[in-house]
């Protein structure tokens, strides 16, 4: 893949320790300040469906609890393909509270770097 450029992103889930909630974060983090108005025209076939976007998920815990179906969704284009690794933080929040979902007082941490770029030669 020709990577055009790489965006890095934080996502925090403070209650409910959902890992989901925190990936979906992270990658949104990463992406959100863009306008790329001329990607297209770099594109093979100036065709978005052909963008490339590599996420790499540094997860601090429940890493077989992703729903990267879900953390994708968050892309409006492009093949996206995610890998999860062990990384990120967990903290205390200071408190329990069970009315946010809380099942303890651990905050997740997830880091995300998103490359964007697309194939050279044409093939996956």
């Amino acid at each position: 893949m020709k990577v055009m450029f790489i965006e890095i992103g934080m996502g925090i889930d403070l209650h409910g320790q959902d890992i989901t909630v925190a990936s979906m974060r992270a990658v949104r983090n990463a992406i959100q300040h863009n306008s790329m108005p001329g990607l297209r025209s770099l594109l093979p076939g100036q065709d978005l469906n052909n963008m490339r976007v590599r996420v790499k998920l540094g997860v601090p815990a429940d890493l077989d609890k992703i729903d990267l179906e879900q953390v994708k969704s968050v892309f409006p284009y492009g093949q996206v393909t995610i890998e999860a690794v062990a990384g990120g933080l967990l903290c205390s929040s200071g408190v329990v509270l069970a009315d946010k979902g809380d099942k303890n007082d651990l905050v997740y941490i997830v880091n995300a770097a998103v490359e964007v770029g697309y194939e050279e030669d044409g093939t996956e």
